[in-house]
C-alpha cells in the first residue's frame, strides 16, 4: 500500500479501538459482581491479559496486513481450512445469546427514556419471565424482519448514540468522583486498601468471565494496520494507548461507582438498571433532575436498536457472503431478490427464539433472568477470542513463513507461551463463568443455570461441526443431479 493511503496515526488507532472495546456497561456489570474489589481485578486483567492481547493483535495485523478477512483469514493462513471455517462460525454463532438478550436491554432502555423515575423499569422487572420473554421474542422477530429491509439510517443513528454513550461514560467518571464534594459523604463507608483486595476463592473465579467479556474485541481494529503511518511503530503504540485508556476508565469508573453506590450493599438489580440508577443519582446530587438519565437512556435506546439490527445482518453476511461450499451448504447462502440471506435468517430466527424462551422456563424472576442471560453472554462471547490466540500461536510456530513489520516479542517461543497463556486463561474464565453463585449450589435453579451455560456453547459450536457433513451431502446430491442431466 502506498504511503498516500497510510493516513492513520497512533491516536486514530487508539480512539477507534477504544470505541470498539469499551463502554460504560463494562464498569457497571463488573462492579455489580465484585464491588470495589474489581479495581484490583482490573489491574491484574489489564496487565496480565489485555496488554498482551492487544499487542498480539498488533502483530497479527502486521503479519496479515493485506487480509480483510479478520480472524478466520488468520486461522486459514496459520492452520487449516476446517479450523478457519470453525473460527468464522464461532464469530457468528456467539451473537446468538447476544441477540437473545438485546430486545430485553432495548425494553429497559426505552422504559427509562420514557419514564426516568424508573417506574416502568420496575414494572418490567416484576413481569412474569414467560410473559416478558414472549414480548422479547415478538420484538426480536419484528426487528429480524426490519433488518431484511436494510436500515442504514438506524445504523448511523446507532453510531451517533454510541459516541454519545462514550461521552456520557467519561462524564460519569468526572461527576461520580466529584459527587462526594457535593453530598459531603462517600456511599461506601470505611474504604481502606483491603476494600480493593478480592478473596481469591471459587466465587471470585466465577467472575473472571465477565472481565474477559469486558476487554475483548480489539481484533476488530487489526485490518486498519494497513492504513497506519509507519505501522511497525504507530500501530502497537496505538494499541498500548488503547490499553491505557481502558485501564483509566475501568479503574476510575469503578471507584466512581463506589462513591455513589454502597459497595457493601449492591442493589440486586444493578446489572439490569445500574447505569440508569447511576445517572439518576448524579442528576439528584447536582440538582439537575432527570436530565442525565434521559440523555443516557435515549442514547442507549438508539444504540440498542442499531446493534440489534446490525448484529442480525452483518455477522451473518461475514459468515455466508464468501462461504466455502466444502463446509457450508449452498442453501444457507441462498438470497432472495432483495439480496437477503433467507435461509440464514431462518436459522438465526430458530436459534435465537429457542434461547429466548428456554431460560424463562427454569428461572422465575425477571431480574435473575437478565443476570443469567448477561452471564451466559460472558461465557459464550469470549469463545471467539480463543481463535485470536490460536492464530497467534500458529504465527509463532511458523514465523519464518511470515514477514511482519512489528513483533510483540522477538522470541517465538516466548510469544507462543504468551499466546498459550491467554488462550488457557480465556478458556478457564469461560468454564468458571458457567457456575452461578447467586443461588444455592446443586439446587434445581443452580442445575438449570449450569446446564444452560454448558449446553449453549456445546450446541452452538456443535451445529458448526455438523454443517460440513451437510455440505458434503448437498454437494454430492448436486453433482449426481448434474450427471443425470448430462
Amino acid at each position: 500500500m502506498s504511503d498516500q493511503n497510510r493516513n492513520l496515526t497512533w491516536r486514530n488507532i487508539a480512539l477507534m479501538g477504544f470505541v470498539m472495546v469499551w463502554g460504560f456497561g463494562n464498569v457497571v456489570l463488573n462492579f455489580a459482581t465484585q464491588g470495589l474489589t474489581v479495581v484490583f481485578s482490573w489491574v491484574l486483567m489489564i496487565g496480565l491479559y489485555f496488554v498482551p492481547y492487544t499487542l498480539m493483535v498488533g502483530e497479527l495485523g502486521s503479519a496479515f496486513k493485506d487480509s480483510q478477512g479478520g480472524v478466520s483469514a488468520w486461522i486459514r493462513s496459520t492452520t487449516t481450512p476446517m479450523l478457519a471455517f470453525m473460527a468464522g462460525w464461532t464469530y457468528w454463532v456467539v451473537h446468538i445469546p447476544y441477540l437473545a438478550q438485546k430486545p430485553l436491554g432495548l425494553m429497559v432502555a426505552l422504559s427509562w427514556a420514557v419514564n426516568p423515575s424508573g417506574a416502568w423499569a420496575t414494572t418490567i422487572k416484576e413481569l412474569n419471565p414467560i410473559i416478558l420473554q414472549s414480548i422479547v421474542l415478538v420484538i426480536f422477530l419484528v426487528f429480524l424482519y426490519v433488518s431484511t429491509k436494510g436500515v442504514k439510517t438506524l445504523k448511523v443513528i446507532g453510531n451517533i448514540a454510541g459516541t454519545s454513550m462514550f461521552v456520557m461514560s467519561l462524564l460519569f467518571i468526572v461527576l461520580g468522583l466529584a459527587a462526594p464534594a457535593i453530598t459531603g459523604k462517600v456511599a461506601t463507608p470505611n474504604i481502606t486498601m483491603n476494600s480493593f483486595i478480592p478473596k481469591f476463592d471459587f466465587n471470585y473465579l466465577t467472575t473472571l468471565a465477565m472481565l474477559v467479556f469486558a476487554v475483548g474485541g480489539c481484533e476488530k481494529i487489526a485490518p486498519y494496520v494497513n492504513n497506519t503511518k509507519d505501522p511497525s511503530k504507530n500501530f502497537p503504540k496505538g494499541m498500548l494507548v488503547l490499553a491505557g485508556m481502558v485501564a483509566v476508565c475501568a479503574l476510575l469508573g469503578s471507584v466512581a461507582m463506589g462513591m455513589i453506590f454502597n459497595a457493601n450493599e449492591i442493589p440486586e438489580d444493578l446489572m439490569m438498571n445500574g447505569a440508569y440508577y447511576a445517572f439518576q443519582l448524579l442528576g439528584e446530587h447536582f440538582g439537575l433532575g432527570s436530565i442525565f438519565v434521559i440523555i443516557y437512556a435515549l442514547a442507549n435506546t438508539a444504540a440498542q436498536l442499531s446493534a440489534l439490527v446490525f448484529s442480525i445482518d452483518a455477522p451473518l453476511r461475514v459468515l455466508l457472503a464468501e462461504a466455502d461450499s466444502n463446509f457450508i451448504p449452498k442453501s444457507l447462502s441462498k438470497t432472495n431478490k432483495n439480496g437477503v440471506l433467507v435461509n440464514g435468517y431462518i436459522m438465526t430466527a430458530i436459534l435465537v427464539s429457542i434461547l429466548i424462551i428456554v431460560p424463562a422456563l427454569g428461572i422465575g424472576n425477571t431480574n435473575e433472568l437478565f443476570i443469567t442471560l448477561t452471564k451466559l453472554n460472558a461465557v459464550v462471547m469470549p469463545m471467539r477470542y480463543l481463535w485470536v490466540f490460536l492464530a497467534y500461536m500458529g504465527l509463532k510456530k511458523a514465523s519464518s513463513k511470515f514477514k511482519t513489520d512489528y513483533k510483540f516479542v522477538k522470541s517465538d517461543k516466548v510469544g507462543f507461551i504468551i499466546g498459550l497463556w491467554c488462550f488457557a486463561f480465556t478458556a478457564f474464565a469461560c468454564i468458571m463463568g458457567m457456575f452461578p453463585t447467586d443461588v444455592a449450589a446443586f439446587s434445581s435453579e443452580w442445575m438449570f443455570k449450569v446446564a444452560l451455560n454448558l449446553l449453549t456453547p456445546i450446541v452452538l459450536v456443535g451445529i458448526g461441526l455438523i454443517l460440513p457433513a451437510m455440505a458434503r451431502k448437498s454437494n454430492a446430491k448436486e453433482e449426481s443431479q448434474s450427471t443425470i442431466q448430462q
